[in-house]
């Protein structure tokens, strides 16, 4: 899982970056079979030092969180560059239809690629409930961290 959390996101083409960060959810996606298989009922307990497993799992799911982050941020960062690119020479060109449909469509992504944010956010706080309710008793977290 750690191999994808270190991947780079294509920009230029919505579809391609949305796969990107499937890919980079994986750990947020399986979240309740890592926890249950990491932590063992009370019965096992014993056999295993939960708080060294919550740990660690921990510091999985925060660089997960903070390279889909990265990702999401540096595709809007290039996508808003190139709306302002595309405005910059229509606004020089009023009259060429095909500037215009270029910078509608870059709109369109832009849009499409902050939208990206609030999907992550759910995924974050949907991985973060699951965490805090198996590891909650093992682990002392004044607040959920804000990355």
């Amino acid at each position: 899982m750690a191999a994808s959390m270190n991947k780079e996101c294509d920009c230029s083409d919505f579809m391609k970056f949305q796969e990107c960060l499937k890919t980079m959810r994986t750990v947020d996606d399986r979240i309740i079979h890592g926890l249950n298989t990491a932590i063992p009922t009370k019965l096992f307990a014993s056999k295993v030092d939960v708080t060294e497993t919550c740990k660690g799992l921990y510091e999985e799911i925060i660089q997960s969180h903070q390279a889909r982050e990265r990702a999401i941020r540096k595709c809007v960062t290039e996508s808003g560059d190139i709306v302002m690119e595309l405005s910059k020479q229509r606004d020089n060109d009023m009259d060429n239809i095909e500037l215009l449909k270029d910078l509608r469509t870059a709109q369109t992504k832009l849009r499409l690629m902050k939208s990206e944010f609030y999907v992550d956010e759910i995924v974050n706080d949907r991985t973060f409930k699951a965490f805090y309710e198996r590891c909650g008793t093992a682990l002392k977290f004044p607040n959920k961290p804000r990355l």
